[in-house]
């Protein structure tokens, strides 16, 4: 019987040193994670800078050329596939950049050249001013 007991009484204190060591690993990798975290220097997003771009405005589906086929003026091309369903387009050389923002000051510069002030995300501009060049 005895030898029983010391069996027991081994096994019951093996597991207690393994889970003394276990709860001292966790200890130190937690401290190890904490000190490693305050090392990494704190991440900074910097807002995106607003630029100035100098373009016609038209829209996303005749892009720098209207069709002449469908005898209207560029602004008014411009504000009819805009009402159905394109976007305002600025075209800048040879790039074509979307625009988001205030649809009201986009309509009045509608088929002309504008400059636009605004941040730029993609091939999207989003406005901040419009103003129609003179």
């Amino acid at each position: 019987m005895k030898s029983h007991r010391v069996w027991v009484e081994i096994l019951g204190l093996a597991t207690l040193i393994a889970c003394l060591l276990a709860l001292l690993l966790a200890t130190l990798g937690a401290m190890a994670g904490a000190a490693v975290s305050g090392l990494e220097p704190p991440q900074t997003t910097q807002a995106p800078k607003e630029r100035t771009f100098e373009g016609m405005v038209t829209c996303s589906r005749c892009g720098a050329r209207h069709k002449a086929s469908l005898a209207r003026a560029a602004d008014t091309c411009v504000r009819v596939c805009v009402h159905d369903g394109g976007s305002f387009a600025l075209v800048v050389s040879d790039s074509t950049y979307l625009l988001e923002g205030d649809m009201s000051a986009l309509k009045k510069v509608a088929g002309q050249r504008a400059r636009i002030v605004g941040t730029l995300a993609g091939n999207t501009i989003k406005i901040s001013s419009v103003a129609a060049e003179t």
